[in-house]
């Protein structure tokens, strides 16, 4: 596979894992461009004993979780008054309070239920975050549970 067949197949999953991350749009698109040159850099080396989608999806998570670390390290400050935050209005309000809710889940669970949104198997998921696939498997339904009662607190 070449780099540009990779890169069109999986350019929007690995944004949209990027966005259970992190929840902000523009962050998002720089990890996942920093995913696909870190997969471009390591391609030749890649020696296909895994899936090509469950190595980028674990290169992606990778970056994914070096970037919250670097996050948790820079001091946050309030902007200033006269900067209004812009919201993301090209992602449905229903999706994006999805992507809140899932960024505020623990690290591995963000994961998994990332990769699960992304349709990728429960066994590829087992062997990217090293849990085994009936535990993913238990995990993923406490995570959806957990989801949707977020989902129906915010509604009331």
């Amino acid at each position: 596979m070449i780099f540009e067949e990779i890169y069109n197949t999986y350019w929007q999953k690995i944004f949209r894992l990027c966005m259970g991350y992190v929840n902000d749009n523009d962050i998002a698109q720089d990890l996942a461009q920093e995913t696909f040159i870190i997969v471009w850099q390591q391609l030749p080396k890649f020696r296909n004993e895994s899936n090509i989608g469950t190595w980028i999806f674990r290169i992606a998570s990778n970056n994914c979780l070096r970037q919250i670390e670097k996050e948790k390290r820079i001091i946050k400050t309030e902007l200033p008054i006269n900067l209004k935050e812009e919201n993301q209005e090209s992602i449905e309000p229903k999706i994006q309070m999805l992507y809140k809710f899932i960024s505020e889940l623990p690290e591995t669970e963000r994961i998994i239920i990332s990769l699960e949104l992304e349709e990728i198997k429960q066994a590829e998921i087992a062997n990217i975050v090293g849990l085994s696939e009936a535990n993913v498997r238990v995990k993923i339904h406490r995570i959806k549970e957990k989801l949707m009662q977020k989902i129906k607190e915010n509604e009331q």
